[in-house]
């Protein structure tokens, strides 16, 4: 599935044309691609509390590094074998009809992982940031939460990583 961003779309439009796109049986957290420059300001990178570089957003912070266990595809919870993780698990990413990785949450902290376990972007706990950030620290993208479920809106870049 490939969204492209036009001038004066807005991200909550992008949202609601990923979620009819997707596929309502198994969709349980479809990706969208957004661009940052595109972004209402508090969605995007340049708002205060979606900085990179904020303290509580660092990889470094506690709870959003990748060496924490409940952070790792080690810990069963996390692995892609957990059949939790897998396409009829509740915590798919779906591009379409293709399942590219799945979500976990620890102690706050929301981590997306790629197929094959590698940790590709985490929401800090703490509930100050809708953002999500690469384990390198770049800002990766948003989350959108909603009583049916969660969306991911990420870069080109972050998604691309899910796949490789």
């Amino acid at each position: 599935m490939s969204l492209r961003l036009r001038p004066g779309h807005h991200a909550a439009a992008l949202l609601i044309a990923a979620l009819l796109a997707a596929p309502a049986a198994r969709a349980d957290a479809p990706l969208f691609i957004v661009e940052p420059s595109q972004m209402p300001f508090d969605l995007g990178p340049g708002a205060p509390a979606n900085q990179p570089a904020r303290a509580a957003n660092l990889p470094t912070a506690a709870g959003n590094s990748s060496g924490a266990p409940g952070n790792s595809s080690t810990t069963h919870a996390n692995a892609p074998d957990n059949p939790a993780n897998g396409p009829d698990g509740g915590r798919a990413i779906w591009a379409g009809d293709e399942v590219v990785g799945y979500y976990t949450r620890n102690g706050g902290t929301l981590n997306l992982f790629s197929r094959s376990g590698r940790r590709v972007a985490y929401r800090p706990r703490g509930g100050h940031t809708r953002s999500l950030f690469s384990p390198a620290g770049r800002w990766c993208g948003t989350v959108a939460d909603s009583a049916s479920g969660v969306a991911f809106g990420l870069t080109r870049t972050c998604a691309q990583a899910l796949l490789d």
